[in-house]
C-alpha cells in the first residue's frame, strides 16, 4: 500500500504510525500548552494584584512588596517549572525536525540555544526578585542596595525579551520547514520575536524605567497563542516518523524492494523459455 501525503494544515497523516513516535508528538504538544497555561496564569496574577512597574517610584515597589510577598513567592515558583517545560518543549520540537528529515534543524537548534540562554536570564531574574522581596521585610523605607537589587531585576527582565524573541524565531521558522505548523504560524512567530528584539535593544532604557517595554508585551502575547495553537495542533496530529520531504506515487502500490525482487524472477523465467525453445 502507498503512503499518500497531504498538507491541509496539520501533520502529514501516516496510516500506521509508531506508538513512540506518536508519544513523542503529544508529549511536546502537551509541553506546550502547559507552558502557555502557566504563563497565562502567571500574568494573569499580575493584572489582578497589580505590580509596579520599573518606572513607579521606590517607595511604591518596596509598598507593593512588603505586602505582597506570596504572589511573588508563587511568581518565582512558575518561573521554575517554566524552564524545564520551556526546554522540554524546544529539545522536543528538535528531535521532530530531526525525525521529519531535518528540514528547519538549524532554526530548531537556534531555540534549543536561546532558551538556554532564557533559562538562565530568568534564573538570575528570579533571584533578584527574591532579594527584593526579602529586602522589603526589613525596610522602612528605600535603601540604596534595595534600589539597586530592584533595577538589575528590571535588567535582568529586559535581557531576558531578546533571548525569548530569538527562541520564538527559531521555533516558529522551524515549526513551519518540517511542516508542523502552517505558514501563517510563522509569521506570527517572526512578528512577535521582531518586537521582543526591538525591546530587548533599550535594554538599558528599560532597567531605568522606561515605558519601552511595552514594546515587547505583544511579542509575550504572541508567544502564549503560538504554544497554544502549536500544542493543539501536535496533539491532533497522527504522523511523527515520515520525513517531510518523502513522497509517493498514489496510484503506485509496489514498494521497490518489490519490483527488485520481481527482477531476478522475470530474467529467469526468460533464459527457461530459452532452453525449451
Amino acid at each position: 500500500m502507498g503512503i499518500e501525503q497531504r498538507w491541509n494544515g496539520e501533520a502529514p497523516v501516516e496510516p500506521g504510525a509508531s506508538p513512540p513516535g506518536l508519544a513523542t508528538l503529544r508529549v511536546v504538544g502537551v509541553t506546550a500548552i502547559a507552558l502557555a497555561t502557566s504563563m497565562a496564569i502567571q500574568n494573569g496574577m499580575f493584572a489582578a494584584t497589580g505590580p509596579p512597574g520599573y518606572g513607579d517610584p521606590i517607595e511604591e515597589v518596596l509598598a507593593w512588596h512588603a505586602q505582597n510577598p506570596v504572589v511573588v513567592a508563587i511568581a518565582v515558583g512558575q518561573e521554575a517549572l517554566h524552564v524545564p517545560l520551556l526546554l522540554g518543549f524546544v529539545t522536543g520540537l528538535h528531535g521532530l525536525v530531526a525525525r521529519r528529515g531535518g528540514a528547519g534543524a538549524d532554526w530548531s537548534r537556534l531555540a534549543v540555544a536561546a532558551a538556554a540562554v532564557l533559562s538562565a536570564v530568568f534564573a538570575l531574574y528570579s533571584v533578584l526578585w527574591i532579594g527584593t522581596v526579602l529586602a522589603a521585610r526589613d525596610l522602612a523605607e528605600p535603601s540604596p542596595l534595595f534600589e539597586l537589587v530592584w533595577q538589575l531585576h528590571a535588567a535582568a527582565f529586559a535581557l531576558a525579551l531578546p533571548a525569548l524573541g530569538t527562541t520564538f524565531i527559531g521555533a516558529a521558522l522551524a515549526a513551519h520547514a518540517s511542516r508542523l505548523a502552517p505558514p501563517w504560524q510563522r509569521v506570527l512567530g517572526v512578528a512577535g520575536g521582531a518586537l521582543l528584539l526591538a525591546a530587548g535593544l533599550a535594554s538599558f532604557a528599560i532597567a531605568d524605567g522606561s515605558a519601552l517595554l511595552f514594546v515587547g508585551l505583544p511579542g509575550v502575547a504572541a508567544w502564549l497563542v503560538w504554544l497554544l495553537v502549536t500544542g493543539m495542533r501536535l496533539l491532533r496530529a497522527r504522523a511523527v516518523d515520515l520525513p517531510a520531504d518523502a513522497t509517493t506515487d498514489e496510484n503506485d502500490s509496489t514498494h521497490p524492494h518489490d519490483r527488485t525482487d520481481r527482477s531476478p524472477i522475470r530474467r529467469t523465467d526468460r533464459s527457461t523459455r530459452r532452453k525449451q525453445r
